[in-house]
């Protein structure tokens, strides 16, 4: 089913991914099946600090998970604690019963080293998907939990485009949170996948021949219109806040929407998608860890 898409009203042509309302039906269908289930799924978050963005971050997680019938748990740190402090907090979580997914708020203070952190995390509770473990059977191609943005970005694919198999697509950006799994996930959809990134002699170029464009690159504006052949579906990753204080993306927005086919705006576009599918991660692995069915909730 395609996904809901508005024309924008400055902007002919332009149809745009709504994110908010894809998330939206997932997070219903996603509390039906916990409604349905013998038990609540629980999931722990970690923070360690006073971030502002990152305490905005796991206000709005909790939330979600709330609305959605799971069990919420937020673990608040000072910014001062030491590694060996959260590692202990880790290590009861992954030895309590009740506990389905943990998640680690990133970044950490400097005092901690953020892969041993992440590695210390049972790979069957890594809902955000970042466990070697995770990232390994990712690659192989086996089942696990994948990092929660490149699987939502993956459902607003197939919701706009359907059959994703023979399409051309370039991930812009390298990030092992975004941009590798991204390819993965695309590869696996059947695309010829390439990733274009800072030493990348010609991206624009690599760009222009793609069906879909995934801006991962954490650079606001990157993307121009020159970067897009017509009626491309592009999906931007990107969050940048301008000094101005507003919130952009990856792509040069109202100029790319033009051109594009199909592309998701920020804010409103993959955000939401992330938190939604970090929730489902939440219940797959709930019921993983019990012996029980996945649900089918993003189909």
């Amino acid at each position: 089913m395609p996904a809901e898409t508005a024309r924008h009203p400055q902007i002919p042509g332009a149809r745009i991914i709504d994110g908010r309302a894809v998330a939206a039906g997932l997070r219903a269908r996603l509390a039906e099946a916990i409604a349905a289930a013998p038990f609540a799924p629980r999931l722990d978050v970690i923070l360690v600090g006073a971030d502002p963005a990152s305490a905005v971050y796991v206000k709005a997680k909790e939330k979600a998970a709330r609305e959605a019938g799971m069990v919420s748990q937020i673990h608040r740190l000072p910014a001062e604690t030491g590694q060996a402090e959260l590692l202990a907090l880790i290590a009861r979580l992954n030895a309590d019963a009740t506990v389905d997914g943990i998640l680690v708020q990133l970044p950490l203070p400097a005092q901690i080293d953020q892969v041993a952190v992440i590695e210390a995390i049972d790979p069957a509770k890594d809902v955000d998907g970042f466990t070697l473990t995770n990232v390994g059977r990712l690659a192989a191609g086996l089942p696990g939990l994948v990092p929660c943005t490149p699987r939502g970005c993956m459902v607003l694919l197939r919701e706009t485009l359907g059959d994703l198999r023979g399409k051309r697509a370039v991930v812009v950006g390298r990030s092992a949170i975004v941009g590798r799994p991204m390819a993965q996930l695309l590869v696996q959809a059947d695309c010829t996948v390439a990733i274009a990134h800072s030493r990348s002699a010609d991206p624009a170029g690599e760009c222009r021949t793609a069906d879909i464009v995934v801006a991962a690159a954490g650079r606001a504006g990157l993307v121009t219109a020159d970067w897009i052949g017509p009626g491309a579906a592009v999906i931007d990753v990107g969050i940048n806040r301008l000094a101005d204080g507003r919130l952009v993306g990856d792509v040069a927005f109202e100029k790319v929407a033009a051109i594009a086919g199909a592309i998701t705006p920020v804010p409103g576009g993959v955000g939401p998608m992330t938190i939604a599918c970090l929730l489902e991660n939440t219940l797959e692995a709930a019921r993983r860890r019990r012996g029980l069915p996945l649900a089918a909730a993003a189909e």
